[in-house]
């Protein structure tokens, strides 16, 4: 069963990126963008994690600078909104999900070889 909001611990877990690079990464990034609940903690979208999930690829796995990984978010969205509405239809959150997690648990196999 998926959730509608997701900790900053939660999204750490699923993403392997530290919540201080989470914090860090907010900063930077205007398309990462938590809400804070009435308590005042961070709470995550399915769309937030894809966000972290990009930048760990882009920033942790790829060695990008901060500013290259801000350069390619922003071609990314352009790329988006430039498509016909039959070409951006994406894949369901659920598989997009499972794909990014598939993604992230090779990814640090592969850094475990």
């Amino acid at each position: 069963m998926n959730k509608l909001y997701y900790t900053i611990g939660e999204v750490s877990k699923l993403t392997g990126v530290e919540p201080h690079v989470l914090r860090y990464w907010e900063t930077l990034f205007p398309e990462l963008s938590p809400v804070k609940n009435r308590a005042g903690k961070r709470v995550y979208k399915d769309n937030d994690i894809q966000v972290v999930l990009t930048l760990r690829e882009l920033i942790q796995q790829k060695k990008y600078s901060t500013a290259g990984a801000r350069k390619v978010l922003r071609e990314q969205k352009k790329d988006s909104r430039g498509k016909d509405k039959e070409e951006s239809a994406s894949l369901p959150v659920e598989v997009t999900q499972d794909l990014s997690r598939v993604r992230v648990f090779l990814a640090d196999l592969l850094n475990k070889v």
